[in-house]
């Protein structure tokens, strides 16, 4: 199984953006933001949430809200508030709001509609 990555723009509440590439998690919830792409965009926290990680450890993560683009299209999404080293990931959530869906068998993302026919 291969991994798959997107490029996106994100865009803070001032209007500072950043582009990175996301690795597309359609097992995590939340997308999530490292913590130099969060800060320089000036996203401040919203609220903390616990998480469990695939191998059980529960860990907290404080929230935020940002505008993220994506080539199938823009939305405003929660996203998580990442630490130093964690890496930028795309999840379920924001992948819904777009109305997009990551194919298992082509490892890219389609429109939802396209899944369900």
């Amino acid at each position: 199984m291969g991994l798959t990555k997107v490029e996106g723009t994100v865009t803070g509440p001032r209007g500072k953006q950043a582009t990175l590439e996301f690795l597309v998690d359609g097992g995590a919830t939340y997308t999530l933001l490292p913590r130099r792409v969060w800060r320089a965009i000036g996203l401040r926290p919203i609220e903390s949430m616990k998480f469990t990680l695939a191998d059980g450890t529960v860990v907290e993560r404080k929230l935020s809200e940002c505008r993220l683009a994506l080539p199938q299209g823009e939305r405003h999404t929660p996203v998580i508030l990442g630490e130093r080293d964690d890496e930028a990931l795309l999840g379920a959530v924001t992948l819904e709001e777009l109305g997009v869906i990551l194919n298992p068998f082509t490892r890219k993302l389609q429109p939802l509609r396209a899944m369900l026919a």
